[in-house]
């Protein structure tokens, strides 16, 4: 995959972070959604590329913009085949209240390298390089905070577990302090809390517990650029969940993923912070123009880079 669509593509994810900051704060979530959708799908329409949503918005029926199956990019003869898996709001309820960590997001694979699944739930789990090989979905909560600890050679009282505040995580987080560890709680956004298991500073060890099945096959590729680890376990709802999963390929409904099984071959990934977070910076605004802070990586040489991005809305306006 060519390295310059690292940088084509954090164009894409900057157009739909400067689109859903305009939303910050004013209490609409679909308004923000879809300002960001609007962007980021116009905004692949400028690249010479034939992609086709493998992860995104919804299923057809459901979403009107960046469906699974859809195809974007300007589709010229000869453009490169790759498949995207997308949110381009992960955090439309952060964004309505003004809260943290709201990101614009962007995994890029070879055509069928994802893992091609309904809009469901999946069972996470996900840590930083330096535990990667100290993990299972299969054991239990206290099982893995002890292999964590020890991979990380602390205690399991010095690590910090994020876990989305839900109600189906009361037994989740009954356990995890038993065994000790420290919670973070967080009310979405759990692509940008897998990332921060493995980039410094942020003071996150591992992230456990369920969330959408999508966010799911975006954070496994942006860990597999950074070398950390990611295991999923789909998590159906009803038996239509399951017929759209069998009608995709799937068989085993108890199958555990392994990060290479969501995310294969050579993934790029993008973000661009929409509020402030403690990875990267939300959009900051000035007159005539806006400041945007984004987050590029590529599995082929684990390359991270960060990018400040200054943009001239007199010259640029936001569509």
């Amino acid at each position: 995959m060519d390295r310059n669509f690292a940088l084509e593509f954090v164009r894409v994810s900057e157009a739909a972070a400067l689109a859903a900051s305009r939303y910050m704060g004013r209490g609409d979530e679909n308004a923000a959604d879809h300002a960001a959708v609007e962007a980021m799908r116009r905004a692949f329409d400028s690249i010479h590329f034939a992609g086709t949503v493998k992860i995104g918005e919804g299923e057809r029926d459901e979403a009107p913009m960046l469906y699974i199956g859809e195809r974007v990019g300007s589709r010229k003869e000869g453009a490169p085949l790759l498949d995207l898996a997308v949110d381009p709001l992960e955090g439309t309820t952060i964004t309505a209240k003004g809260g943290a960590n709201a990101l614009s997001v962007i995994a890029i694979a070879e055509e069928g390298k994802f893992l091609h699944a309904p809009d469901t739930y999946m069972n996470k789990i996900a840590v930083g390089p330096d535990a990667r090989d100290a993990i299972a979905l299969e054991a239990s909560p206290t099982e893995n905070l002890r292999n964590i600890a020890r991979a990380k050679k602390c205690e399991v009282s010095d690590l910090t577990v994020v876990v989305m505040d839900r109600p189906r995580h009361e037994e989740l987080i009954r356990e995890i302090r038993l065994a000790g560890a420290r919670i973070w709680m967080i009310s979405d956004g759990d692509v940008q809390a897998a990332l921060a298991t493995a980039m410094p500073g942020t003071g996150v060890d591992v992230l456990m517990g369920i969330g959408g099945a999508p966010e799911g096959v975006i954070a496994a590729a942006a860990l597999r650029c950074i070398g950390g680890n990611f295991q999923g376990q789909l998590c159906f709802r009803n038996e239509n969940e399951k017929v759209r999963a069998r009608d995709m390929g799937i068989r085993d409904f108890n199958r555990i993923y392994k990060i290479d099984e969501l995310a294969a071959g050579h993934v790029m990934f993008c973000a661009t912070g929409v509020t402030d977070g403690s990875m990267l910076r939300g959009v900051k605004y000035f007159g005539g123009g806006a400041r945007t802070h984004s987050l590029v990586m590529r599995s082929e040489t684990g390359t991270v880079r960060f990018i400040e991005a200054h943009h001239d809305l007199r010259r640029k306006p936001i569509q």
